[in-house]
């Protein structure tokens, strides 16, 4: 028998039920030929820190976190990447051999990338952008629209007082608008983004009115579970390209299971294929 120890790693999450992560890294495992597990792991905000500082012990080389720990986990790392820092959170952490942990960001990554890639012709320099939410996915998002060039970025979110968070920390090209005034802020957007976990199984709709929306515009829910929300269906009914979140996923968890188990995974058609719904 050997006593070399087999990689772990994991998402932390909750709810943390419909994460496909799981099933994404089972599959690169399995595919590439790789020991290791990837595992969900359900926490309640008040035992994260615990939760991290005992993964290392018990052979876990990093995991995933997602809503609604990404901002904390940033806060409780030993060492954070220049990307995080900006973004002000961290879906990606990696446990070193002495038990540091290292926070990073790939949401904005795998955003783009999804975008990229599902429309080619997307350019976030086309026109206004509009981003629902003020959570760790919506600073990830922001932060890729600024940088690839969005000239204006439209923000709203439940609570107003997150939205004036980021427009202070993000500049002047982020305009703040209210949750119940939301509708208003379509009319010229060229990309919308859900970044909410609005339409989000077990979580309520998203509600807003969308009548407004510019039929050119890409519209992007970050929501994959469902597959298709009820904000991609309403999009397609103004005649809006829409982009669901899945490949997002897939994107975004490529240069985590890099770091973990030594090998780049390929993205295809097939990795898609594994996680759509039976």
């Amino acid at each position: 028998m050997s006593d070399t120890a087999i990689p772990l790693a994991g998402v932390i999450g909750l709810p943390i039920g419909h994460s496909r992560s799981p099933a994404l890294h089972r599959h690169w495992l399995r595919q590439l030929g790789l020991p290791g597990h990837y595992v969900p792991m359900a926490v309640q905000q008040e035992h994260l820190a615990e939760v991290l500082q005992s993964m290392p012990k018990m052979g876990f080389v990093g995991c995933n976190v997602t809503i609604p720990h990404k901002e904390a986990a940033l806060d409780l790392a030993d060492s954070v990447t220049d990307r995080a820092a900006l973004i002000g959170a961290a879906n990606t952490l990696t446990f070193r051999a002495d038990g540091r942990l290292i926070a990073d960001n790939t949401d904005g990554y795998g955003f783009l990338e999804n975008l990229k890639h599902s429309v080619p012709h997307w350019r976030a320099d086309s026109g206004p952008a509009v981003v629902f939410g003020a959570g760790g996915a919506a600073r990830a998002v922001i932060v890729a629209l600024l940088d690839a060039g969005a000239p204006e970025i439209r923000l709203t979110n439940r609570t107003k007082s997150r939205s004036e968070v980021l427009r202070k920390e993000f500049g002047g090209r982020l305009v703040v608008y209210d949750w119940v005034q939301a509708g208003n802020m379509l009319d010229d957007a060229m990309t919308v983004v859900n970044a909410t976990s609005l339409g989000m199984t077990g979580r309520p709709e998203f509600r807003v009115p969308l009548d407004g929306l510019n039929p050119n515009a890409v519209v992007n829910d970050l929501v994959y579970s469902p597959l298709d929300t009820g904000f991609l269906q309403r999009a397609r009914e103004v005649g809006c390209t829409t982009v669901d979140g899945l490949n997002m996923l897939i994107h975004q968890a490529a240069p985590g299971f890099e770091r973990w188990f030594g090998m780049r995974p390929e993205i295809d058609e097939t990795v898609r294929q594994v996680l759509l719904p039976r």
